[in-house]
C-alpha cells in the first residue's frame, strides 16, 4: 500500500508482549508501541483527529493560526499535521522541553514561544496556558486547540487506539494501565475497551507531584506525564484506580525496559512500567494487562538517558524530600 501523506501512516501500531521484563510473573503484560507512529508518539492521533475535524467543520482553515501548550510530543505531532495541511502553528513550551523535541518542532515549521516563569504549582503548565490565551487574543486567526478540554482528543483514542486494541487481541482485556496528563488517552481507550468487557479495571499512572487526582503539588522533571491542573477532559467514571510514580522510578523502568526488551522509550513509558510493577502484587494470576508506551526514547538522550541528568534529578528529589 502506498499512502498519500505521512499523516495517513498514523495508527495501526503493534502490540508486543513484555515477556522478558515481566519474566516469572503470572500476568500477561502487552504493550502497544505508540512510539512507532510517524511523529514518534501517541500524540500523533489527537493531533490528526483534532485538526482534521476542525477542517471538516470549518473551525480551521488556511487563515487559522493554531496555538497549543505542549511539553514536546504534541507539539511535534501538531507541527507535522499542520505542515501537511499548510496551517500556521505556534507551540508554547517551557525550559523542561528536551532540546531534541524543541529542534524537531522548529524543523517541522512551527513557531516557538518559550515561557520561563514558574506557575503557582511550581511548574510551567499554567504559565503556558495563560500565554496561549494571550496569543489567541493577539494573533489574527488565533485558535487555541486546547488539548486539555478538546473532546476530539479522547475521541481520537476511542475511534482508533482503543478500536485497534480490540481488533488485534483475541479475547478481552482484564486491566488497562495508561500514563495520564490530559487524560484524553485513558478516557478514549477505556471507553472503547469497556464496551467489550464491562469488568475491565482501568488504572491511571500519574506522576508524584501531579494534582490531577487531588494529591499535593511537588516538583516534577519528566515531561509528558502528570499535570499542574485538573484537565477538563478528566472523567472519573472511566478510571478505577490510580498509582503514583516518582521520577526516579520512571527513569529506572526506562533503563530496565531497554535492557530487557530492547525498547528505547520516553519517560512516560518508564512511568507506566513503574506503575505496573508497583501494582503487580494486587493482580490475579492469569490476568491480561494492556498498556501503551507513548513515545520514543531517542529524544531524551540529554535527560532520561543521561547519567549526569539522572544524578542531578536524584539530588533534587532528595533535597525536595528533605525540605
Amino acid at each position: 500500500m502506498i499512502y498519500s501523506s505521512v499523516i495517513d501512516c498514523i495508527g495501526h501500531t503493534p502490540l508486543v508482549r513484555l515477556g522478558r521484563l515481566f519474566a516469572g510473573s503470572p500476568i500477561d503484560v502487552i504493550a502497544k508501541l505508540e512510539m512507532l507512529n510517524p511523529g514518534g508518539s501517541a500524540k500523533d492521533r489527537p493531533a490528526k483527529y483534532i485538526i482534521e475535524e476542525g477542517l471538516r467543520s470549518g473551525a480551521i482553515h488556511r487563515g487559522t493560526h493554531l496555538l497549543e501548550s505542549t511539553s514536546g510530543n504534541l507539539g511535534i505531532a501538531l507541527a507535522m499535521v499542520a505542515r501537511a495541511y499548510e496551517v500556521q502553528l505556534t507551540c508554547v513550551v517551557d525550559p523542561k522541553i528536551s532540546r531534541t523535541n524543541l529542534e524537531i518542532i522548529k524543523r517541522l515549521g512551527a513557531q516557538i514561544d518559550m515561557v520561563t516563569e514558574l506557575d503557582e504549582q511550581g511548574g510551567y503548565l499554567n504559565t503556558r496556558v495563560r500565554r496561549v490565551k494571550q496569543l489567541e487574543a493577539e494573533l489574527p486567526g488565533g485558535l487555541w486547540l486546547n488539548q486539555y478540554a478538546n473532546e476530539n482528543n479522547w475521541l481520537a483514542h476511542y475511534h482508533h487506539t482503543g478500536k485497534e486494541i480490540v481488533d488485534d487481541l483475541d479475547g478481552p482485556v482484564d486491566y488497562l494501565f495508561v500514563a495520564v496528563s490530559t487524560t484524553g488517552t485513558i478516557r478514549g481507550v477505556a471507553k472503547r475497551l469497556k464496551e467489550t468487557n464491562p469488568r475491565l479495571k482501568v488504572v491511571a499512572v500519574d506522576a508524584t507531584g501531579s494534582v490531577i487526582f487531588g494529591t499535593p503539588p511537588q516538583p516534577r522533571w519528566i515531561p509528558g506525564i502528570g499535570a499542574s491542573r485538573v484537565p477538563e477532559l478528566y472523567d472519573p467514571a472511566t478510571i478505577d484506580d490510580v498509582v503514583h510514580v516518582n521520577d526516579q522510578e520512571s527513569i529506572d523502568s526506562c533503563l530496565d525496559l531497554l535492557t530487557c526488551e530492547g525498547i528505547l522509550a520516553g519517560g512516560s513509558s518508564g512511568a507506566v512500567i513503574a506503575g505496573i510493577r508497583k501494582y503487580l502484587h494486587r493482580l490475579p494470576a492469569g490476568a491480561r494487562l494492556v498498556t501503551l508506551l507513548p513515545d520514543r526514547g531517542e529524544r531524551y538522550m540529554d535527560t532520561v538517558y543521561d547519567p549526569l541528568w539522572q544524578r542531578r534529578i536524584g539530588d533534587m528529589m532528595r533535597d525536595s524530600v528533605a525540605a
